[in-house]
């Protein structure tokens, strides 16, 4: 429904209201209409006499069926709704082939630099000292724009958990920045300011800290480590190569565990490595309306496990994160079927952890995906404002969905720890006792 009839049609019915009120009324027609494909006078019959609270909470009703009658009202979070299309994602599927390549002075010479002036010679390559400003003011212009440069700062840091959520004993390096994959709910699309792909070209400078860090090691046996923060780790490793030294750096130290996080099928860097039973290659897995409706680009669930049972048998450990979950009519039966292919298709005795997480995010990245995907489905459940000042489903919600799939994975993978990511610590006690 074009936002500017649902404006026409509420100026109309309520005449007068003042801008912070009609702010909220077409906020709430928007999302309805949007969810339930009916247009405002359906929803709103013009018939009755309506003042702002009578609408309001109409509205509310409608918009919370499940919360309305238990959540607070601040809770509900009602910002002026802001389609801007020329921000809109542009869902044709093309290959990565930047357009601009910035080459950091201090890294022009690097095996990176040169591996990518052979990759992409059609680009266009400039020299920056690292000030010039890069990328487009656009995100879903982001791919356009390459930057090969030297870290300086996030080599190694603790996993940045949610303020007050249950931490995890995860320790990050930052291999990178965006991402080729057009995943909804995706955090950087919010977060990242600087639209282009940034790649380091002094991983080996990233390596050198490790030996010297302190690492928490949380639930696990060691100390975990882990890229996929800020992009995909394995979706660009055909370019980075990082896996070729990743690889062996962790296979010589034992005592400690690093993570590849990745949706990608991108695994010969991995292959050609060799195995190391201290590196765990994960996959972002979901229900397959999730995977098709709102993670683009991706691969499928089958070419994820296919991709998985390769690295297995490469000598390599399997993680796996249903992040995020998605609540939706049938959500149970589809996130079922997606762990019974797992357990038909997986090595059970390879698989080292499984995470669950809800869908959650920031108000300003609610703001993102409308306008970014305005056919987005992800957006239709009852989100609230919650401990952690980020819009999740209500806790009975999300214990709902804990106490449904978590019993599910422990079943099909008994000796797999299985835990929850980002979750408030009374959440965790519910559900692991």
């Amino acid at each position: 429904m074009p936002l500017n009839t649902i404006e026409t049609y509420l100026q109309q019915l309520l005449p007068g209201l003042g801008v912070n009120k009609m702010r909220e009324i077409t906020r709430l027609v928007y999302e309805i209409t949007k969810r339930d494909g009916i247009t405002p006078a359906q929803l709103f019959p013009a018939e009755k006499k309506w003042n702002f609270e009578s609408a309001k909470t109409f509205l509310l009703k409608k918009r919370y069926p499940v919360n309305f009658a238990t959540a607070a009202r601040n809770r509900f979070y009602l910002p002026k709704l802001e389609l801007d299309p020329a921000q809109r994602a542009d869902l044709t599927p093309r290959p990565f082939y930047p357009k601009t390549v910035y080459i950091e002075d201090s890294v022009q010479e690097s095996e990176l630099a040169a591996r990518v002036r052979a990759l992409f010679p059609q680009a266009q390559f400039k020299l920056t000292d690292g000030k010039t400003h890069v990328g487009s003011p656009n995100f879903s212009k982001r791919l356009e724009t390459l930057l090969i440069h030297r870290e300086k700062y996030d080599f190694l840091k603790p996993c940045p958990c949610s303020c007050a959520a249950a931490g995890c004993g995860y320790n990050l390096i930052n291999l990178g920045f965006g991402c080729r994959f057009e995943c909804e709910y995706c955090f950087l699309q919010q977060y990242q300011n600087l639209h282009a792909v940034l790649l380091p070209a002094n991983v080996d400078e990233f390596l050198a800290k490790i030996d010297t860090a302190h690492f928490n090691k949380g639930p696990f046996d060691r100390p975990r480590i882990g890229s996929g923060e800020f992009t995909d780790s394995l979706v660009f490793d055909s370019i980075t190569q990082y896996s070729q030294k990743i690889v062996p750096f962790f296979r010589a130290r034992p005592h400690l565990q690093f993570e590849f996080k990745t949706k990608s099928v991108c695994i010969d860097g991995l292959l050609n490595a060799g195995g190391a039973e201290n590196v765990v290659v994960s996959w972002s897995v979901n229900s397959s309306k999730i995977t098709g409706e709102a993670e683009h680009f991706t691969p499928d669930l089958s070419a994820r496990l296919q991709a998985a049972c390769q690295v297995a048998r490469a000598g390599y450990r399997l993680g796996f994160h249903f992040d995020p979950v998605i609540i939706y009519n049938g959500y149970q039966a589809d996130y079922a079927r997606t762990v019974q292919e797992m357990a038909d298709t997986l090595p059970h005795e390879k698989i080292a952890w499984i995470s669950v997480g809800t869908l959650r995010f920031s108000r300003e990245l609610k703001k993102m995906i409308e306008t970014r995907f305005v056919n987005n489905t992800i957006l239709d459940g009852e989100f609230l404002l919650d401990f952690d000042g980020k819009m999740r489903y209500e806790d009975a919600q999300r214990l709902e969905v804990y106490r449904f799939l978590v019993p599910l994975l422990r079943k099909a993978f008994p000796k797999t720890i299985v835990y929850l990511c980002m979750e408030d610590p009374q959440i965790v006690k519910a559900i692991n006792g």
